[in-house]
């Protein structure tokens, strides 16, 4: 099945083509994301699964407008988009059995976009067959972006100056560990299991922002980051980013993360020693009844 195809030995893009692709991300967030911030009415916002799952103007125009630059500089690729996600339910499949397919999120954070909190991001993946081998993170207000591919380790590409890598955080007791966990995405039964875990940990908290969180992992200021919904466009490219940066990824039931997975939970963790110990910890939430 190609699904279970070994990752490519080589890197999807010339460079090229990352800073095409680069581009075309932050001319989106700055013409069709930034000049609504702030400034959307009632009518510009809507739901879907719920109250608290929004969707703007900006979501669908910035993802229009990358869905149309990625189209013509990669004729052949499958794109698929959160917005557009909800109109093609079989996405999965087509991810799992194309060469070259891309993820789109185009304002991770919504609910923070909305409420004026200058805490989102754009997020892009290039996947060959389910599997995340580019990943990039945009952040609108900042103006910089994180980046890396199956090749590259991950860098901080700032506003001005050079650009800078990125390392994971290394080895911390569980104690001292800083993390991300949205108690409220869990199922009921996991909810009580998941926060006497957490007790024992220094910080757990939630962003509401997937950008940003993988961000401050790939980037050492936070341990880890355990998942709860599996929407791809969420997560293929901050796992790549993680990885990159010498961290360590997978389900918590140690099988590897693919585009496919839509239940479970995904762990990110600063590197693979943490990620053992994490995993340990938060075992019962596999068995919970």
């Amino acid at each position: 099945m190609n699904a279970q195809l070994p990752l490519p030995i080589t890197a999807p893009f010339t460079k090229a083509q990352r800073a095409k692709i680069a581009n075309l991300i932050a001319r989106a967030a700055q013409a069709e994301i930034i000049p609504r911030f702030r400034k959307l009415d009632s009518g510009a916002i809507t739901t879907k699964s719920g109250p608290n799952d929004l969707v703007t103007e900006g979501d669908v125009a910035a993802e229009a407008m990358i869905t149309r630059g990625l189209q013509i500089a990669f004729p052949n690729a499958v794109i698929v988009g959160e917005e557009a996600a909800e109109k093609n339910p079989d996405y999965r499949a087509k991810l799992d059995e194309a060469e070259l397919g891309f993820l789109i999120d185009p304002i991770d954070g919504t609910w923070n976009f909305v409420h004026g909190l200058p805490l989102f991001g754009t997020m892009i993946a290039a996947c060959r067959f389910g599997r995340p081998v580019f990943g990039l993170i945009y952040d609108p207000i900042g103006r910089d972006l994180i980046w890396a591919d199956i090749e590259n380790p991950t860098a901080w590409i700032p506003r001005m100056g050079p650009a800078r890598r990125q390392n994971s955080r290394k080895d911390t007791a569980l104690a001292e560990m800083m993390g991300f966990l949205d108690i409220s995405a869990l199922p009921k039964h996991h909810k009580e299991t998941a926060v006497r875990a957490t007790a024992e940990m220094s910080s757990v908290s939630t962003l509401r922002c997937a950008a940003h969180q993988y961000r401050l992992v790939a980037q050492g200021g936070i341990d880890f980051y355990l998942a709860a919904r599996l929407s791809p466009w969420d997560h293929a490219a901050g796992v790549l980013l993680v990885k990159q940066a010498g961290g360590y990824c997978a389900m918590l039931d140690g099988t590897p993360y693919t585009t496919n997975k839509d239940s479970g939970y995904l762990l990110s963790a600063g590197s693979e020693a943490s990620w053992n110990l994490l995993a340990d910890h938060f075992s019962a939430l596999l068995t919970a009844a």
